[in-house]
């Protein structure tokens, strides 16, 4: 039988620190306000002349690179995106491709905010169980800096820059695959989460109703995780780890404990990057690589929730080296 596999992960992160207490000089804020409210620290944010699909071709890079592949190896190129380079066309994933050297390939730009990692691996899984391709870049890449409103203080505090990519290749191997990836959307609470368009007078703008979103998001992704668990016959205990959507740590924790799942097996890295939203998981995943910490048939569960609203989760194994 013809399986998904993650082959390879990696991640690029931008070379401006930003701490908490950068926000001190402008906003009524602390250090110590944000991190009682969110577990952030620290995020990371682009410059001025870097956008979000170079952000995307730096990780990109790496991830062909971990994959053993050459730019004429991959069938499809695909890029989840909430601040691409430009307002409609042409996409992210285009542009990305061009630098790469990947030509004559299909590419596309997806748009499920911070689901939107999720929503890749169901994609690709699907291209590639179908047989129609063997390789599938897809990438998160994020600069959330250029659509923030730097006086609201509730919002810009949360978020920060970076990009992921991963190799999704086809394999006979079902301890290396992707098991199985649940998607799912809401509109009616569009109006919590949501970048208004630019106008005369000001750029994009991310808006957010930050307390309906926090008890949404826990509930569905509690939900959401049960529910993929109990469809596979997988319980807690078989993971090695839990990679949520790294939104903010009050989230993580109260879904962490629901779950029963021992601080060991949570992946955390909201503290020291923000919400990087598409990017988030991605970067996550390639933390515990870079820790040498992830090993060949390792099984993870994700989990992410986005405006939309959006959701989803995909349970894995690790097929990479």
């Amino acid at each position: 039988m013809n399986y998904a596999s993650l082959r390879s992960i990696a991640s690029y992160i931008p070379q401006k620190c930003i701490p908490n207490a950068e926000f001190e000089k402008t906003l009524d804020t602390s250090d110590e306000w944000i991190t009682k409210r969110t577990g952030i620290k620290t995020r990371y944010f682009a410059s001025e002349s870097q956008k979000s699909s170079d952000l995307g071709v730096e990780a990109a890079k790496l991830a062909l690179q971990r994959a053993k592949l050459k730019p004429s190896d991959i069938d499809m190129v695909i890029c989840a995106t909430l601040s691409p380079d430009f307002f409609a066309m042409p996409s992210n994933a285009c542009i990305i491709s061009a630098q790469l050297g990947i030509r004559n390939k299909p590419a596309f730009d997806i748009v499920a905010a911070c689901s939107g990692f999720i929503y890749l691996l169901s994609i690709a899984k699907s291209f590639i169980e179908s047989g129609a391709y063997q390789h599938i870049l897809i990438i998160g890449a994020e600069k959330i800096s250029s659509v923030l409103d730097f006086s609201d203080r509730s919002t810009c505090v949360l978020f920060g820059d970076g990009a992921g990519a991963a190799v999704i290749s086809s394999t006979t191997k079902k301890a290396e695959s992707i098991i199985d990836v649940h998607i799912s959307a809401d509109g009616d609470y569009k109006d919590l989460l949501r970048t208004l368009r630019p106008t005369a007078s000001r750029p994009p703008i991310l808006e957010m109703r930050g307390n309906e979103v926090f008890k949404l998001a826990v509930k569905t992704i509690i939900s959401d995780a049960e529910s993929i668990l109990q469809k596979n016959n997988i319980t807690a205990d078989d993971l090695t780890y839990f990679i949520p959507h790294q939104a903010n740590s009050r989230i993580l924790s109260a879904v962490a404990k629901h779950l029963n799942l021992p601080d060991e097996k949570v992946v955390l890295t909201v503290h020291k990057y923000g919400n990087t939203s598409a990017a988030s998981i991605p970067m996550a995943i390639d933390e515990v690589y870079n820790q040498n910490k992830l090993k060949n048939g390792d099984l993870m569960l994700l989990d992410a929730f986005g405006g939309g609203l959006t959701w989803g989760s995909a349970l894995l194994y690790f097929g990479g080296e």
